[in-house]
């Protein structure tokens, strides 16, 4: 049997974590360390830890930076498309067929449905903020720290709000403690040069700083819609679902997008397998505006997630150097406790507020927080019982 290219082992590997790896970030991080640390021994487990805490230590979907930089060591730049197509478009595709059925369906589905998938984004944030908390907070400092970022950010709500307090955050954990912050492992083995990773940062600040430059010069949907969702992709730490309140404030305040379609799919994403970035693909497809539907959502796929390649390309020559700074290691320390706070404030204003809205939605939610935490439940499941139990109830 003649072997697979490189790039085509990749491609159909993470096609099958594409189709499978439910359950969030840290649920494919454990995948990814099952089948490429202890299956394929494509690399150490020091190693793999090494490449985790870079890829949390930038700004993006942490699950799908790993993925990407395990292609490009394994297949070069080939292999990192082939590792993002294959772990990513899965979940895109379920999310904008969905979105364009809920544009032209919606009216027909029961209310209580939408509902119900607007319920269950209670529960995932809500185990989301907890479970980040105890292993993001582990001293008062930073729970206080946390605590703090929230309050700001529910008094002040705004994107610029949200990079402030992440500055902020970084500046003060320089003065904390170390406890909770991950030691520094083995060297990477980056397969790029400092001058072409050097190029990867340039074009990374390029799009931040231009791409709103552009907007304001050519007026439109198109190049507004790359620019929100390039910035989302740039600037949320954490990744996952502190995604969420930078989406909510880049298309609903806008009024791209209504706050109840909004939040139906952020409930349906976490039914699908995959990075939970592909909300954006759902996003883009459900939008008022032009461009929508299928061109829509993979317009918003691609702006959200090119900050992710241009960032582990560029970053993992230097990170060698750099994962052994005490002082950077410290700013991610109060960086991760700011982000606990941001993901804190969504968790009431838009979730919460967007879908409690009497005791039967508490005790749903209540029963799906339960059923994650506790009962362990598979999130897809969750989330099929909260829309049938909102289409039957609500």
């Amino acid at each position: 049997m003649t072997p697979l290219s490189p790039v085509r082992e990749t491609f159909l590997i993470f096609l099958r974590l594409g189709l499978t790896a439910f359950g969030g970030p840290i649920a494919h991080l454990g995948y990814f360390r099952e089948e490429f640390v202890h299956r394929r021994r494509w690399l150490s487990d020091a190693a793999y830890a090494d490449l985790v805490a870079l890829c949390q230590f930038l700004p993006g979907p942490a699950s799908s930076q790993v993925g990407l930089a395990l292609g490009l060591q394994r297949a070069g730049y080939r292999g990192a498309l082939a590792a993002w197509c294959g772990f990513t478009l899965p979940s895109a595709i379920l999310l904008i067929l969905f979105a364009i059925g809920l544009v032209e369906f919606g009216d027909r589905l029961p209310g209580g449905l939408i509902a119900g998938l607007k319920i269950v984004a209670v529960a995932v944030v809500a185990q989301a903020v907890w479970g980040m908390a105890k292993s993001l907070c582990p001293d008062w400092p930073r729970r206080v720290l946390a605590l703090a970022a929230a309050a700001f950010l529910l008094a002040l709500p705004s994107a610029w709000s949200q990079i402030g307090v992440i500055v902020v955050g970084g500046l003060i954990g320089l003065s904390l403690k170390q406890s909770g912050v991950a030691a520094p492992g083995e060297a990477l083995a980056a397969g790029i040069g400092r001058r072409a990773a050097s190029l990867w940062l340039l074009f990374f600040f390029l799009g931040l700083a231009g791409l709103p430059l552009l907007a304001q010069a050519f007026p439109g949907q198109a190049l507004a819609m790359v620019d929100a969702f390039y910035r989302a992709g740039a600037l949320v730490f954490g990744g996952g679902h502190v995604v969420l309140p930078l989406l909510q404030a880049e298309t609903v305040a806008p009024g791209w997008i209504g706050s109840e379609t909004f939040l139906a799919g952020y409930g349906a994403a976490q039914a699908v397998p995959g990075p939970l970035f592909t909300f954006a693909a759902f996003l883009g497809a459900a939008g008022n505006l032009a461009p929508n539907g299928w061109v829509g959502g993979l317009l918003a796929l691609l702006a959200i997630f090119l900050p992710a390649f241009l960032l582990v390309a560029g970053a993992l020559p230097f990170w060698d150097a750099l994962h052994t700074n005490q002082r950077a290691r410290a700013a991610l320390g109060g960086v991760n406790a700011v982000v606990v706070g941001i993901l804190l404030a969504a968790l009431y204003d838009p979730v919460w507020t967007s879908a409690i809205h009497g005791p039967l939605e508490l005790l749903l939610a209540a029963l799906a927080f339960a059923a994650l935490m506790f009962g362990k439940q598979a999130p897809w499941r969750v989330v099929a019982g909260c829309a049938l139990a909102g289409a039957l109830l609500l």
